[in-house]
């Protein structure tokens, strides 16, 4: 127990005889108290902070392995960021894949004429699997495994770099730095976000044939411009969404860590966190993302499938149609299925990034170490 105390505290650890307390060891516990005091109070909050102390849950660093803390000073923003955008990366590919049902069932529900053919989530679900099987489900897994895995690099690399850089300056709010983070992430990752989502939205709504050939067929008819149908509705979704999310997750990681006087998120604290998070901000942006799947569903020439052969001009049109047709009912189209593939989609990323860029920066010191160790053995 005191060893745990004392290297949560930054405190020596007491040798194994000194383990027993006795009544007068209790006096010494002002001096403790003030100690942990004064490292609160020269540490910045939570969420502004870029402590990479390590989760119990990953296997403990053997002998030969450096401390991340004794060497991350020295890691400029380039690294750092760097190493979010490999874990991001990570993260990113496997938390898609994951996901992708969901994500099919939610474009199947937003898709124009969806309230005609589907019933209900549980209708849309069993006419997919009864149509297509359980691949039915999994309709642009290749161009989400690379579409996830780059736009996802760039989306942590970027919020890492954001959140290092905007940590060094004094005077800048510290509770702005969390949304400042990601919406300079959204930004960035949106130019390779948003091909992937069309080519992966048009195999949902029944586009015929494999990925590339999806992609040869977008550029054929549109062009290159083609792929960036929806980009405005994509970043007026993303920045709100990735601002609340982004945000929301800090402000509960920094919440919970205060509460819990620890250096890191446990892992249950952390999905509780990211769901919550992604519930947050997909509930708030449904209506965002029905517009940005009906401008992205649309096609040209030959229609991919009935209900989505409608031509929409831009944001605000599309916005008018659907009150017009639905009310406000149909920008509310997909909202469980999106709340649920948020949420858990958020829970599993945040747990997913931290545990990869953890792994990453851990061995990447490691070599960096052995590396400069190897070459002052070998000028001197």
């Amino acid at each position: 127990m005191e060893a745990r105390v004392s290297s949560s505290l930054g405190l020596p650890s007491p040798k194994p005889h000194e383990l027993s307390l006795s009544l007068s060891t209790l006096t010494e516990f002002p001096s403790l108290l003030n100690h942990f005091t004064t490292l609160t109070h020269t540490h910045t909050l939570p969420f502004a902070s870029t402590s990479n102390s390590t989760p119990k849950w990953l296997p403990p660093p053997s002998r030969s392995t450096p401390k991340p803390q004794s060497l991350l000073k020295n890691l400029s923003l380039l690294e750092r960021a760097l190493i979010g955008a490999g874990g991001g990366g990570i993260a990113g590919a496997f938390t898609y894949v994951c996901l992708l049902p969901l994500d099919t069932v939610k474009t199947k529900m937003q898709t124009k004429g969806a309230s005609q053919i589907y019933k209900n989530t549980l209708d849309a679900v069993v006419k997919t699997f009864q149509s297509n099987g359980i691949l039915g489900f999994y309709s642009g897994v290749s161009a989400v495994i690379v579409g996830s895995t780059a736009s996802s690099a760039v989306y942590f690399g970027t919020c890492e770099f954001g959140k290092s850089f905007l940590s060094k300056f004094e005077n800048f709010p510290a509770v702005l730095i969390p949304p400042c983070a990601g919406a300079m992430g959204n930004v960035a990752s949106s130019a390779i976000m948003v091909p992937k989502e069309l080519i992966t939205q048009r195999m949902q709504a029944g586009a015929k044939g494999r990925s590339w050939q999806v992609l040869v067929n977008i550029l054929q008819n549109d062009g290159v411009m083609g792929l960036y149908a929806g980009y405005s509705a994509t970043l007026l979704r993303n920045l709100p969404a990735g601002v609340l999310s982004y945000s929301s997750f800090e402000y509960l990681k920094g919440a919970v860590l205060r509460k819990s006087k620890k250096a890191y998120l446990e892992p249950v604290q952390s999905v509780f966190c990211g769901a919550l998070a992604g519930a947050i901000s997909a509930s708030l942006t449904t209506p965002l993302d029905v517009v940005k799947t009906r401008l992205m569903t649309q096609v040209r020439g030959e229609g991919v499938s009935k209900i989505a052969a409608v031509m929409y001009d831009g944001v605000s049109a599309t916005v008018k149609q659907i009150l017009k047709e639905e009310g406000w009912v149909g920008l509310t189209r997909g909202m469980g299925p999106r709340v649920l593939h948020s949420a858990c989609f958020s829970a599993l990323g945040y747990f997913a990034f931290e545990t990869a860029r953890l792994s990453i920066l851990r061995e990447y010191l490691r070599r960096k170490e052995l590396s400069e160790a190897e070459m002052s053995v070998s000028t001197s």
